[in-house]
């Protein structure tokens, strides 16, 4: 670097003493290159690739990784690998571009597959505008509070997300080495769970039903434990880490091991099906009870607990609308007012074309509305139009604060609140039925895409202010990520669906899923079980008295069981590789080492899924339905036995087995770092 640095300020990370400034990596007077060709084709591509991954992943398990530290990784790898110059602000470019997928895919794949669920059809016009404008939405109404959060709160949010990929950033000659251990735990993941995604060479979801134990305690008392055995989902509960591995599993663990247990015990003497269900409870799978009765506390917890985080951060909301107020009308840096010593550090986009951008999305996504949801009704698009607007300023601030803070971004408690709230307003003015679920789904998913890419984009922003980058250009090229992530959604999402579907049987799409669930009573006229919503309620409000997260632990009620145990196990695998060694340096050495690795597998194995689901649809496409992925690699002979294998007890003991190994080589590959 130009400035010879090579580490950040001892205040970076430190709240700053009366009169002290902090000084970045990168000073306002001697930047680096930013916007380059190099950068611009690298963010665009990330975006491109990790917006499939992450696709893929969350429709499958619920969860979306998130991509800026990968890409930061690779970023950091491949300049060192050319041996680039002065590429540390062209990285922060090319992370903040293609970090666009992530939060992109969040806000499709939880909304948009519960259109497919419930029976209706979402063309890629309709995917793609919808991210597209939410997307945009979330840049726009983030800019106005980018100063409270990354520079007049400076050392009070702790941003860990944010830490590590600056860390990352900022090693720049460690990079190399860095980027070879992710690619080797990619190779490893990818091929793993190829082998189970792709090829069928063991069971993915694997139970103790397998053991004749396990079976009479599924038959008598609907008691099971059960586990996906993808490297992938290993990886997300190493990052997720063991606390909030722990809350999550322990709300799968009440949902799975207490309430199913207790409905079943309550019900089987009730001989007819009750409520929504088809079937008697006498004659349902634990997963069945799950589905119908105690997956809906868990939803009723996670909207409560969006709305404790409102009024947790009300005072913010308020502050951040005076600054965004200021902005306009008062002078600021970003007005035409700016610190001499600060204006490139501190130069944000202008208001007044924020405020024209704005318009112009409020009106485009009225037009979209209009044309391509509620059939040209000039009343329900200006209500939709307006739904979506208030809510996501209002939720705005809350997704910042949760990434501030813990790095998790309540969107899925939020999004179903948005879905309740324009379900209410929708039906009250005459838009119900198919119709009024296809409205309110694509308003939740601007409203969900909006608020994942504010979350997304305020670690973004807090890294430009540690090393130096300039804001408005952050600002301006992630529109450009924006809208190559949003198409690629859209094309990911199609082809998932034409070659999987989605729902049982299908990629699960659990959060889509609990969308659809909530959705569906209300439009149709049905019976809501606003019973088992008001407990989660309760029981929200019993947590945050507690002091445990709500959300995390709501999420982990209405997941299923076998989506969250694998998350603890890697919760655990990230506990033991940080406490093993009295020294703390290589504890620290280790658990890096670890993240590296689990992001790997993360992206390693959603990469491969995508890969396989692309090989089966055109196949299918080119050749016939019947088409499969082991004709294709010239063993016919298998075609046949494949489903039998899978399906059998021997292919689920194998699954353990695959399980464990992978466990353990992620363990003793993460204790090979020494001290850091």
């Amino acid at each position: 670097m130009e400035s010879g640095r090579k580490s950040l300020p001892s205040n970076a990370y430190t709240g700053l003493k009366a009169g002290e400034k902090y000084l970045p990596l990168v000073p306002n007077d001697a930047p680096l290159p930013e916007v380059t060709p190099y950068s611009l084709t690298w963010g665009l591509i990330y975006a491109v690739v990790f917006s499939a991954a992450a696709a893929y992943l969350g429709l499958k398990i619920g969860q979306v990784f998130e991509a800026a530290i990968p890409i930061a990784i690779l970023a950091v790898g491949l300049s060192v690998a050319i041996k680039k110059k002065n590429a540390l602000s062209q990285n922060v470019i090319i992370q903040s571009i293609g970090a666009a997928s992530g939060v992109i895919v969040a806000g499709a794949i939880f909304t948009i597959p519960g259109l497919y669920i419930l029976g209706l059809d979402a063309s890629f016009l309709q995917i793609f505008l919808a991210s597209l404008f939410g997307g945009i939405l979330g840049i726009l109404f983030l800019i106005p509070f980018r100063r409270y959060f990354v520079k007049e709160m400076h050392g009070q949010f702790p941003f860990p997300e944010a830490t590590a990929t600056t860390e990352v950033l900022v090693a720049g000659e460690a990079g190399g080495q860095q980027a070879k251990i992710l690619l080797r735990a990619a190779a490893v993941g990818g091929l793993y769970d190829f082998l189970v995604s792709g090829v069928g060479a063991w069971r993915e979801v694997v139970t103790t039903k397998v053991f004749g134990w396990g079976q009479m305690l599924a038959d008598k008392v609907k008691l099971e434990f059960r586990l996906n055995i993808g490297a992938a989902v290993l990886g997300l509960g190493y990052i997720v880490g063991l606390r909030y591995a722990t809350i999550i599993a322990a709300g799968s663990f009440l949902a799975w091991w207490v309430l199913i247990p207790l409905v079943y015990f309550i019900g089987q003497y009730i001989p007819g099906p009750i409520l929504q269900s088809k079937i008697p409870i006498s004659q349902m799978l634990p997963e069945q009870i799950f589905g119908d009765y105690v997956r809906h506390v868990g939803i009723g917890g996670i909207a409560a607990a969006g709305i404790i985080g409102i009024i947790k951060s009300r005072k913010i909301i308020a502050g951040a609308f005076k600054l965004a107020a200021s902005e306009i009308f008062g002078k600021s840096i970003a007005a035409g007012g700016p610190d001499p010593e600060e204006s490139r550090l501190q130069l944000d986009i202008k208001m007044k074309w924020i405020v024209t951008t704005l318009v112009a999305a409020v009106a485009g996504i009225f037009v979209f509305f209009l044309t391509a949801v509620v059939g040209g009704n000039v009343g329900w698009a200006a209500i939709g139009a307006a739904i979506v607007v208030i809510i996501a300023f209002l939720f705005t601030t809350v997704a910042a604060r949760a990434i501030a803070i813990v790095g998790t971004n309540p969107v899925s408690g939020m999004t179903l609140m948005t879905l309740i709230i324009s379900s209410v307003i929708l039906v009250s003015v005459g838009l119900k039925g198919d119709q009024g679920m296809l409205a309110a789904l694509i308003i939740g998913g601007v409203v969900c895409t909006a608020l994942s890419m504010a979350g997304g984009f305020i670690t973004d922003l807090k890294i430009g202010y540690w090393l130096g980058t300039t804001p408005r250009t952050q600002e301006r090229w992630k529109f450009l990520g924006t809208l190559f992530a949003a198409a690629s959604v859209g094309v990911v999402i199609l082809v998932l669906y034409k070659t999987y579907g989605f729902g049982p049987g299908g990629l699960e799409a659990p959060q889509a899923s609990a969308m659809a669930a909530v959705l569906k009573p209300l439009m149709s006229n049905q019976p809501a079980p606003w019973l088992a919503y008001l407990a989660g309620a309760i029981l929200a409000v019993i947590l945050e008295m507690l002091k445990v997260p709500p959300l995390a632990f709501a999420l982990g009620m209405y997941l299923p069981l076998h989506l969250n145990t694998p998350i603890l196990a890697g919760g655990i695998i990230a506990h033991l590789v940080s406490t093993r060694s009295k020294e703390r340096s290589v504890n620290d050495a280790r658990r890096e080492r670890g993240t590296l690795i689990a992001s790997g597998f993360i992206a390693g194995g959603a990469i491969m899924g995508v890969v396989s689901a692309f090989i089966v649809f055109f196949g299918k496409q080119l050749f016939n339905p019947e088409w499969t992925l082991m004709k294709a690699i010239g063993t016919e002979q298998w075609d046949k036995k494949i489903p039998s294998w899978v399906n059998s007890s021997g292919a689920e003991i194998l699954g353990f087995v695959m399980f464990a190994i992978i466990m353990i080589y992620m363990y003793i590959d993460s204790k090979r770092a020494a001290k850091g």
